[in-house]
């Protein structure tokens, strides 16, 4: 199954968690520091929380399209390029607590969306999910520079 995902930057983690809770009638799929994730079927949507003191809550923190399988990101890689639009692939890259295969683009606005896969659940070294200064790439705060590259824009966040 593919779902839509909708990345916001929270200030309060716990707080979120209550009232996403409440607002979807589902329990988060995963919580760990700073971060938290709900897997919700219906609608199918992949909501994730980032906790950042240092962005304005409830903002945009990227967008993103998770399908079940690495042949999915290549065909949308493969898909998105053909288009014409600029792509930068990770390839088992370890973000917010879990090893992905994904594809970035931007829209055009230069909001970040990622088409990718779930392979595995791991761990995520204290503080890696905080957003990254101007420039500066981090898991879940932007895409990666060859993204930004192709498109010349400047950091996503």
């Amino acid at each position: 199954m593919s779902r839509v995902q909708l990345a916001l930057n929270v200030s309060d983690l716990d707080e979120a968690i209550t009232f996403y809770s409440k607002l979807f009638g589902a329990e988060p799929a995963k919580v760990r520091p700073g971060y938290a994730n709900f897997a919700i079927a219906d609608p199918p949507l992949k909501l994730v929380l980032i906790e950042d003191a240092n962005q304005t809550p409830g903002t945009l923190n990227h967008l993103g399209v998770e399908v079940p399988s690495t042949d999915e990101v290549t065909a949308a890689q493969a898909r998105l390029t053909g288009e014409g639009l600029a792509t930068a692939l990770e390839e088992e890259t370890s973000c917010c607590y879990a090893v992905q295969d994904k594809v970035w683009v931007d829209g055009p606005g230069g909001e970040p969306w990622e088409i990718y896969t779930v392979l595995s659940d791991t761990e995520m070294p204290s503080g890696q999910l905080r957003s990254a200064a101007p420039g500066e790439s981090a898991c879940c705060s932007s895409r990666p520079a060859t993204v930004e590259a192709a498109a010349g824009s400047a950091s996503c966040c």
